[in-house]
């Protein structure tokens, strides 16, 4: 987990966002340059994210280490926070600490909820997480996030002020059933063509939304697949840009774009996720037609039409009216 940024009027209104990134874990402290937040070593080891387990009811302690990596004290706002994935791209983010928090972020209590770390130093404090007796069982991931409250201005010409924040992750299980469930929901394709057939580019857009039903984090894979009449093959390929962790009960807009896409072709585009003991896929038919085409048929047609009428209204009038 690398930055937070929490984005703030500079006239002092509540938090709009607070949003922590980063790829997939990786074995090194969350850190923006100034300040990190990680693990106290433990027997074992250097840890880079908080892994826990517990039984419902259960109480668990452990110690969050904050270091201060500039020239002068630091002071910061202490706290825990539920993880959800981002609707831009899926990412790992945190709820601000005026959002309702319903998991880790309900569960787990710093001993102390502001901290001063010295330049160059660092500050341990132990935190304690209460589950629950009526938690459900699953994952419940979130974070320990160090928040920095002054209000930095913007460099840009909109008036809003910046508070950053660096947060370790927590992935806090609760032991009992686990039910791995996905689906791939809504998907829509959007031609894009140019008015004259065969000029310019022929591309469309897949959006889709992929849905985590079940209580255990995913690591999705999604391969697409589109077939024009007949069966014929027109594309098949692996996507990329799909998150590494799809947490429990997330829902993500996705799109992916189709270079290339045929200019007249009836078909179908069909989605198919995977992850751990879970498959499921979902499709949607199109009909591509140049726009001119189109046109000249929909007059075609209509004039075919206006004819037909005619010719049987004249049909109707009797011989020597």
């Amino acid at each position: 987990m690398r930055k937070l940024y929490a984005v703030l009027p500079l006239l002092g209104l509540p938090l709009l966002a607070l949003l922590l990134f980063g790829p997939a874990p990786t074995a090194r402290a969350a850190d923006n340059g100034n300040w990190s937040v990680y693990p106290a070593s433990s027997q074992l080891g250097a840890r880079p994210y908080f892994y826990l387990s517990a039984e419902p009811g259960a109480t668990l302690t452990d110690r969050v280490t904050v270091t201060n990596k500039s020239a002068a004290p630091l002071t910061f706002r202490l706290y825990a926070a539920d993880a959800y994935n981002t609707a831009r791209d899926g990412g790992f983010a945190v709820r601000a600490p005026n959002e309702k928090q319903r998991g880790v972020g309900a569960w787990a209590r710093p001993e102390r909820d502001r901290v001063t770390v010295p330049a160059r130093g660092s500050v341990t404090v132990p935190y304690t997480v209460t589950v629950p007796e009526t938690a459900e069982p699953g994952d419940h991931p979130g974070a320990l996030v160090a928040l920095d409250e002054r209000i930095s201005p913007s460099t840009g010409s909109v008036a809003v002020g910046i508070r950053q924040a660096v947060g370790a992750r927590v992935y806090l299980r609760v032991n009992g059933p686990t039910v791995p469930a996905l689906s791939v929901e809504d998907v829509r394709l959007t031609h894009d063509q140019s008015l004259v057939p065969g000029a310019g580019e022929s591309n469309a857009v897949i959006a889709y939304t992929l849905y985590n039903r079940g209580n255990v984090t995913l690591n999705p894979r999604v391969a697409l697949k589109a077939e024009g009449l007949f069966g014929r093959d027109l594309l098949s390929r692996k996507l990329t840009g799909i998150p590494s962790e799809l947490l429990p009960r997330q829902k993500i807009r996705l799109t992916e774009r189709w270079a290339g896409a045929p200019r007249l072709e009836w078909g179908e585009v069909r989605l198919t996720a995977s992850a751990r003991d879970v498959r499921e896929s979902a499709g949607v038919t199109f009909f591509a037609l140049p726009w001119l085409v189109a046109v000249v048929l929909v007059v075609a047609v209509a004039g075919a039409g206006v004819w037909a009428r005619v010719r049987h209204g004249r049909a109707r009038v009797p011989r020597g009216a």
